[in-house]
């Protein structure tokens, strides 16, 4: 597995992290035979949220490595989505959060702590009290943020001591906006638009490692555009593309956000032991240039 730094942590974490969403979807033999295939491929940072299953993704996660040392793998969680209320961001909020993730963890302390999406409420004063609490209580190691523009963050390092190590952001193929208003510069078409506040080069610049998540969804949660009727073109484009390099479609669309030169780190979402082998295999393969902007056209973006 290939690893990279994550932020300015000095963490070197596999280019893989293991999504832990779905896992209460699985039973519990299901879960340890996955866990253990992860942890045979080197893909030992997995991601999970409080709001997993309403808490139960972590605990299900935890189960599955009670045979594993704390120190062989990664821990990331995220916090601040407060279910059929909002988001909060406050110093209580996220100190109770971060006490219930423990608990379900089974563990003393957190690798990776999140903001789950922006709470347009926040004070960043809390939220630098509460990440000064946690680092200095050894509770949490290190922190980032989800979904956020370039000033959310910027408001919040304006308070907060601990830098912002990874945002957590949707990017996939036919996702792909945050490279699309990169290339429509100064035009006048739709893809000029710039709906993130350019923060995949505002990433780049602060050294903050951008986590893509649904690589393979197009959408918010439509569904997988793999095999999709919806996209014909793209998926033949992906299909040849596999067969020269001798690897399944799945190892294609994670070597197309592998190859952009912002390091990436894609947090899978599968269940499955096989098709996380397959996501693993693209880590493995380094797309050339022409076939990075073929497989972009092909779902339909366009050069200007």
């Amino acid at each position: 597995m290939k690893t990279q730094n994550l932020g300015r942590s000095g963490l070197e974490v596999p280019v893989i992290a293991v999504g832990c969403m779905r896992i209460n979807t699985i039973d519990k033999k299901e879960a340890d035979r996955f866990a253990k295939t992860a942890l045979d491929l080197g893909a030992n940072f997995f991601d999970n949220a409080d709001v997993y299953g309403d808490g139960a993704c972590e605990e299900i996660f935890s189960t599955a490595l009670t045979k594993v040392r704390r120190e062989d793998v990664f821990i990331q969680t995220k916090c601040g989505i407060r279910k059929g209320f909002a988001f909060d961001f406050s110093k209580n909020h996220i100190l109770k959060a971060v006490e219930g993730s423990l608990k379900r963890l089974r563990t003393d302390y957190i690798d990776v702590l999140l903001l789950h999406r922006p709470d347009i409420l926040v004070e960043p004063e809390e939220v630098a009290a509460a990440f000064g609490a946690l680092q200095a209580s050894g509770k949490v190691r290190y922190f980032g943020v989800s979904n956020q523009n370039p000033l959310q963050i910027e408001l919040l390092t304006k308070y907060v001591k601990q830098p912002i190590v990874a945002n957590q952001l949707q990017f996939s193929v036919t996702h792909a906006t945050m490279v699309t208003e990169g290339l429509h510069v100064n035009m006048l078409d739709d893809g000029a638009v710039d709906r993130t506040g350019g923060i995949l080069d505002y990433c780049r610049l602060k050294d903050i490692t951008v986590q893509a998540w649904s690589p393979f969804q197009y959408g918010f949660f439509e569904g997988v555009f793999l095999g999709s009727p919806k996209f014909p073109a793209l998926n033949a484009k992906i299909d040849e593309i596999a067969e020269k390099y001798g690897v399944s479609n799945t190892a294609i669309a994670i070597a197309w956000i592998l190859r952009h030169p912002a390091k990436i780190q894609v947090v899978t979402g599968t269940m499955k032991p096989e098709r996380l082998k397959d996501c693993v295999k693209g880590s493995e393969i380094c797309l050339t240039r022409d076939e990075w902007y073929a497989i972009y056209l092909a779902a339909g973006n366009i050069l200007p």
